[in-house]
């Protein structure tokens, strides 16, 4: 009999239940609950962006990576290694350690190099919060976009390239106008600005 009572009166209470909650997770929100679910749905979207998002290539020290013929990088802990298509015989260096940089800020660098109609263009970036994802570089006839390469852990600095073909009527004195080092989230992680 007593189960009776109870189970009488949980039909009643749950009679006059709201169905707000059932609605909102069905995506059939109810008056005021659609600005909460459309917010939910934007930052999932964000988080989903940002974990699809890429991130360097991770590169052992000593690792030979080639850009293109005769465009060749390396990387160890005290900095960036290169060769350039107009000096093979003549590796170069930048160095990470030597405190010619601020790696607690963020930064970028800029090396190029002109070489039979294309731009050879390279650099370290550093110091930016979040993980670096891509490189953009302004050039007078529009972006080009690079590759990312890094040591693995948290070196706090990694190498960016690219390639560009050199417009015919230019010397290169204008044709460069910044880089930008991007993040997952597409936040800034570092920039140089040169125009």
């Amino acid at each position: 009999m007593h189960t009776l009572v109870a189970v009488a009166a949980l039909t009643t209470l749950l009679a006059g239940a709201s169905t707000t909650s059932y609605a909102a997770s069905r995506g059939e929100a109810a008056h005021g609950a659609g600005t909460t679910v459309a917010m939910a749905e934007a930052a999932a979207a964000k988080a989903a962006a940002a974990r699809k998002a890429p991130t360097p290539r991770i590169v052992q020290p000593g690792e030979h990576v080639v850009a293109a013929p005769g465009f060749e990088f390396w990387l160890t802990e005290e900095g960036k290694h290169w060769m350039e298509p107009d000096l093979p015989d003549f590796p170069q260096f930048r160095s990470v350690v030597d405190g010619n940089i601020d790696r607690s800020r963020p930064g970028v660098s800029l090396q190029a190099s002109a070489f039979e109609g294309r731009y050879y263009l390279s650099g370290v970036y550093y110091g930016g919060k979040g993980t670096a994802s891509r490189v953009a570089v302004r050039t007078s006839t529009g972006t080009v976009h690079g590759k990312l390469l890094e040591l693995p852990g948290k070196p706090g600095w990694g190498v960016w390239y690219a390639i560009a073909d050199l417009p015919a009527a230019d010397d290169g004195e204008e044709f460069l106008r910044g880089v930008t080092v991007l993040d997952t989230k597409g936040g800034v992680y570092s920039q140089l600005r040169l125009r």
